[in-house]
């Protein structure tokens, strides 16, 4: 069997940026912060491209640690395939909205209003 760690490395995706001035890099719109002594360095970002989440950097085949996210607005590589939507099934032809309505009226209609609780004589005084 091999190792877990291993073979989930062996699917990671790999790309290159250079670190900026403000020691960050981006990513599919994301942006990470980075260890500071990395600024104006080329790096390797290793990163499963199902979980943008957690980005490794790397430079000169050495490990600096996990990028920490900004903001993510994206969370899933643009070229992972997605699941397609679920297909349109037929209306089914009943309207709730119309049943709600329906009994909300049953109920209401009918009974005495506000109006009707006074008589002609407590209205005049």
């Amino acid at each position: 069997m091999p190792d877990p760690e291993l073979l989930r490395g062996a699917f990671r995706w790999s790309v290159t940026r250079v670190v900026t001035r403000t020691a960050s890099v981006s990513l599919v719109g994301n942006r990470y912060s980075v260890e500071p002594a990395l600024v104006g360095r080329r790096v390797e970002l290793r990163f499963d491209p199902e979980d943008l989440s957690r980005i490794e950097v790397w430079h000169e085949r050495r490990s600096f640690g996990a990028a920490v996210p900004f903001v993510i607005g994206r969370h899933v590589h643009r070229q992972v395939p997605q699941a397609a939507p679920p297909p349109v099934t037929e209306r089914s032809g009943v309207d709730y909205l119309g049943l709600v309505e329906t009994a909300h009226d049953a109920d209401t209609l009918g009974r005495l209003t506000y109006r009707e609780l006074f008589t002609d004589e407590e209205e005049r005084s």
